[in-house]
């Protein structure tokens, strides 16, 4: 049996905050992976609070630790909400800095792993989703640029009422379960995805 190792590199959205079964989507997708056979080794490293900047200092040790020589190691990215957060009147990491960080972690991560990212999603604040938005056409540029697969489900989940709904009736950024599904759902179905069914 191959020895696929897959680390999942983000905020609370990786995290699967929200998610009263503790899933997330990337629970989800690992765990519809091996409902198909394929065994995977899932390491979940979504931080809450995260930013780009907190994000490059330490991906690549976590991710070192659990990607060992010999095994087939993967890397999902995905981050950029937190960034966009305003505190004290700016963004805790401003656009041009947040895709410096977003290009340093892919053109390290490529040279070792086989890579993919997941931009960030809409929350329950429309000028933030503004910032948000911004982003997730910077990060799609440079994953253009740097050939890295990249997918975006900003506007896929805006127009969702499951996601919408349910992020309205939590905190006001994050979904529950069946927004995590839907999420995972439109992963799975990507092209991009390692293990579609």
């Amino acid at each position: 049996m191959k020895d696929i190792r897959i680390c999942y590199v983000g905020d609370s959205f990786v995290n699967g905050t929200g998610d009263p079964d503790k899933l997330g989507w990337v629970g989800r997708l690992s765990r519809n992976a091996e409902s198909d056979g394929i065994e995977i080794t899932h390491y979940n490293l979504g931080i809450r609070r995260e930013t780009s900047s907190d994000i490059v200092q330490r991906w690549a040790s976590e991710c070192r630790a659990r990607l060992p020589d010999g095994s087939d190691n993967r890397v999902v990215f995905s981050f950029g909400v937190n960034d966009a957060v305003v505190e004290k009147g700016s963004p805790r990491v401003g656009v041009d800095v947040s895709v410096v960080n977003a290009r340093a972690i892919l053109t390290e991560a490529l040279r070792t792993y086989a890579v993919i990212m997941v931009g960030p999603p809409p929350i329950d604040d429309d000028a933030l989703n503004v910032k948000i938005r911004e982003l997730d056409e910077k990060y799609a540029g440079l994953c253009r640029e740097l050939k890295v697969p990249y997918l975006s489900v900003f506007d896929r989940l805006a127009g969702d009422a499951v996601w919408n709904c349910e992020v309205k009736g939590n905190d006001g950024a994050h979904p529950r379960a069946e927004g995590y599904t839907r999420l995972a759902e439109y992963i799975q179905s990507w092209e991009g995805w390692w293990f579609r069914n």
